[in-house]
């Protein structure tokens, strides 16, 4: 997989949390820098944490999916990417202004949950360092989630849906890619 694939993966991925952390910061009269780092620091860490897991995963059960090993990963990226598009055109999110634990888990869990099939799709593609990967998509949802809280407090609601919708396209252009290649269309 090659450096700007995994960029455009690792934005996809982020942009749910993205976009909840623009709900974050529509939420805040005031922005703190610990606001940032609590939600860089949550969807970041979750975001690295489930593609880990889902590629251990995928590597116990690549014996038995070699053969359709690229429409697995094709469907897999379109659910998602489908998912993601259908929550930007749909209903807009309640807004909480809390960072505790108990709302803040919650929503990095299920920003992160679309990264575990991603991880699933890592092990059964070629030349994939997952420990690079994981910590690519970690780092590039922290700074997003970071930007997103004061991008939310400034902006408002204005680009969550755009940036949940882009993120869809793109995990979905990236599965029809390499479907395409694995067929040899190009």
């Amino acid at each position: 997989m090659e450096i700007w694939e995994l960029f455009l993966i690792a934005v996809g991925l982020s942009m749910d949390a993205f976009a909840v952390s623009v709900c974050k910061g529509l939420s805040l009269k005031k922005i703190k820098a610990k606001h940032t780092l609590i939600a860089g620091l949550y969807f970041g860490g979750f975001q690295a944490m489930m593609p880990l897991i889902g590629y251990f995963a995928g590597r116990y059960f690549e014996r038995f999916i070699t053969n359709i090993d690229h429409w697995v990963v094709f469907v897999l990226l379109g659910l998602i990417g489908g998912n993601m598009i259908k929550e930007a055109l749909g209903k807009e999110e309640e807004l909480n202004c809390d960072f505790n634990v108990r709302a803040m888990l919650p929503l990095a869990i299920a920003t992160s949950i679309d990264a575990l099939a991603v991880g699933i799709t890592f092990a059964i593609l070629p030349d994939v360092n997952i420990f690079a990967a994981v910590s690519f998509i970690g780092v590039i949802t922290l700074v997003l989630s970071a930007v997103g809280i004061y991008i939310g407090n400034i902006f408002g609601l204005r680009y969550k849906s755009k940036a949940e919708l882009l993120g869809g396209i793109v995990l979905i252009g990236i599965g029809l890619k390499i479907l395409l290649e694995h067929l040899g269309v190009i």
